[in-house]
């Protein structure tokens, strides 16, 4: 059984971190666990969820990589929001979702930032991407057919171009 966790304010100067707003589907948020896990990446739940904890398919997603994850699960955005925002010369948070006025390549990105992802079906709120522009990235798109990435796909991709820029510090 996986291990519920509320959050507590912690030290984020130094590691990334992956924050999920009202995940959906459990295995996008086990395949994140395992690579946050992998890289020595906070993650943050926020609720509600479109599962439950214990669901199979999460834990089979995250296989045995739960036990070495650090995170964090907030009653809601607002709670979260206002845990980290209280300080603003490190807690850095950049949005990422379809339409936004740059590429993630284009951020600067340092250690403790904040990487937000929104849920499956619908992403983030429009009001709060109006409301960050300034740190509303998206993932470039070629086929005007296709809808969207997978969510622990597009967490894969800035994550690692996030650790790219700080030179992969901590690389085993």
């Amino acid at each position: 059984m996986i291990l519920m966790k509320f959050a507590t304010i912690i030290d984020h100067r130094y590691n990334m971190h992956i924050v999920l707003v009202e995940p959906e589907i459990p295995p996008n948020t086990g395949n994140v666990a395992r690579l946050c896990a992998a890289t020595k990446t906070t993650l943050h739940l926020i609720e509600p969820f479109g599962f439950e904890l214990g669901d199979a398919q999460l834990k089979r997603a995250g296989m045995d990589y739960w036990q070495h994850v650090e995170w964090h699960r907030w009653k809601s955005w607002t709670v979260f929001e206002s845990a980290h925002r209280a300080d603003a010369t490190t807690a850095r948070f950049w949005f990422i979702e379809s339409k936004g006025p740059r590429l993630y390549t284009e951020a600067k990105f340092m250690p403790g930032d904040f990487l937000v992802f929104g849920r499956e079906t619908a992403g983030l709120p429009k009001s709060l991407l109006e409301q960050n522009r300034e740190r509303w990235v998206r993932i470039p798109m070629f086929n005007a057919k296709s809808r969207s990435l997978n969510l622990s796909n597009c967490v894969a991709l800035v994550l690692f171009e996030a650790l790219r820029q700080q030179g992969f510090t901590g690389e085993i």
